[in-house]
């Protein structure tokens, strides 16, 4: 384990003493605990030239949407079909006593 010394604002330090006392665990383990939550939170960063590559894409089934020239047409006509039934959608009423 390695010793380090911080500066904490005076405002700072009392609130955390006060919440390592309520915890009954001292500051090191308090800072310790924080240090490890932002660590395991926060996004790894990169190594000095290395580079961020788009991953590579794979089917999730089925047949390609835009495959057919007309997909926009077919895309369009789908929503015109959904519109067009509006008895599917069943509403609840309350029954009146």
């Amino acid at each position: 384990m390695i010793r380090t010394q911080i500066q904490l604002p005076d405002n700072l330090y009392d609130r955390s003493k006060d919440i390592a006392a309520r915890l009954e665990i001292s500051l090191a383990e308090l800072v310790r605990r924080g240090l490890e939550y932002m660590i395991a939170v926060s996004p790894s960063l990169q190594e000095e030239g290395e580079t961020w590559e788009l991953p590579k894409a794979h089917r999730l089934g089925g047949r390609d949407p835009f495959a057919d020239p007309s997909w926009r047409e077919a895309i369009h006509t789908e929503r015109l079909k959904v519109a067009e039934k509006p008895a599917d959608y069943k509403v609840r009423r309350k029954k009146s006593k």
